[in-house]
């Protein structure tokens, strides 16, 4: 993953502890702020895999700690729900003032209610998306219920969350209790999509029923099923930033206005692979892609390995050349199916082959045309299929000039 760690100074003079997550290409069409859910990090997997799939999308990324929490300055018994709110202004700010303003707000549990408190604070956002997030702020309350009586009362107790204990004060809580949501979510004003599980045991799904009746459209409800409320397993993060990071496409600047940018340079494929693992990945033009190695060969098998990208490049070349050639001569091609599969052979075993000693690469490609072609035709086809620009340039010799690069 290509990524910045940022430090930005929030209204009350504290350094907070952020992340910026890129593109491969580093250049995205659009920003997001990421809001974690109540005593978590920046750098909880589920964020990660979200923040990936965006990257993918083209997006940005911007990930940090509350303050008091994580690498970040300042006592968490100091702060409140209004805090976090404008924790989140004032990282959208750093962001327009560094690199351009956020368009999509993203928040996980308290950290979904603190974005749509925020939302109308930012001009610049459109698209407000929440996962597993309380109807009502107070709702965390619940989790410090035992203790409740003793902070009203002393002013503060300890309480364990998570876990970790914290220092809970009597402010915390009676901010929490000020803060109404369903006025704040009927005026919106931004597209909202609500992703919550059903089983959800930490904030129950009818919180994610509340929050769609009260808002206005343009607004979407999607259930992940069988997910836990911290989205553990990376099947359902990683889900769950696939869908936003589709649904949030619609609304970046850069993909509607009257001239559409687009990421990535012409002619350029970029790689590229994470401190750990072999998934990488792969900026293709305005095309994201995903590169991975199989379970079996230390992967996790995200994505093709390289070896079927070269494959596909050349059943692509090859069922492309095939239907041009066909449309020019305009012959009855109704459809080309292209199977390639590639192979290490003992070099004696091929007749044909210079190399005489040890391994060389051998790819099998089987092509099916389909149509009421005659012999000629489907001959000729065939022979055009071996002048494919991919086809000839693996027959050819082939100059790879490589430079470091710092």
């Amino acid at each position: 993953m290509n990524f910045k760690r940022l430090t930005f100074t929030n209204r009350f003079d504290q350094k907070l502890s952020a992340r910026l997550d890129l593109p491969v290409d580093g250049r995205p069409l659009a920003y997001a702020i990421f809001a974690h859910c109540f005593t978590c990090t920046k750098n909880l997997k589920a964020v990660g895999n979200i923040s990936r799939a965006l990257n993918r999308a083209g997006i940005a990324v911007m990930r940090f700690d509350f303050t008091g929490l994580g690498e970040s300055e300042g006592d968490f018994a100091d702060t409140n729900f209004t805090t976090n709110v404008s924790d989140l202004v004032d990282a959208a700010d750093f962001l327009a003032a560094e690199y351009q303003a956020p368009e999509i707000l993203i928040g996980h549990s308290l950290g979904g209610a603190a974005v749509l408190q925020a939302a109308a604070r930012m001009e610049s956002a459109k698209a407000v998306a929440i996962i597993g997030a309380p109807a009502n702020a107070d709702h965390v309350l619940n989790h410090m219920a035992d203790a409740y009586d003793t902070i009203k009362a002393r002013g503060e107790a300890e309480v364990r969350l998570a876990g970790r204990p914290f220092k809970i004060k009597k402010q915390f809580i009676d901010d929490l209790e000020s803060h109404k949501m369903a006025d704040v979510i009927a005026r919106l004003k931004r597209a909202l999509m609500i992703l919550h599980s059903p089983i959800d045991q930490t904030v129950g799904i009818e919180n994610a029923a509340a929050i769609f009746k009260a808002a206005k459209h343009p607004k979407s409800f999607i259930s992940l099923d069988q997910s836990d409320h911290l989205l553990s397993r990376s099947a359902d993060s990683e889900y769950a930033g696939t869908i936003i990071a589709a649904w949030a496409r619609k609304y970046i600047t850069a993909l509607t206005g009257d001239k559409v940018r687009t990421a990535g340079a012409d002619n350029q494929v970029i790689a590229r692979t994470g401190p750990s693992g072999y998934m990488t990945d792969i900026a293709a033009g305005e095309h994201s892609l995903t590169a991975d190695e199989p379970v079996a060969a230390g992967g996790t098998n995200l994505g093709p390995t390289p070896y079927d990208f070269l494959l596909a490049g050349l059943g692509a070349c090859t069922s492309i050349t095939l239907r041009m050639y066909a449309d020019r001569k305009q012959w009855p091609l109704e459809g080309i199916e292209v199977a390639l599969r590639h192979q290490k052979i003992h070099a004696d075993t091929c007749r044909e082959c210079e190399t005489k000693s040890g391994y060389l690469d051998e790819i099998k490609r089987e092509i099916k045309l389909e149509g009421p072609l005659d012999g000629e035709q489907r001959k000729r086809l065939l022979q055009i299929a071996d002048r494919c620009p991919v086809h000839r340039t693996l027959h050819s010799e082939i100059r790879i000039d490589t430079d470091l690069t710092v």
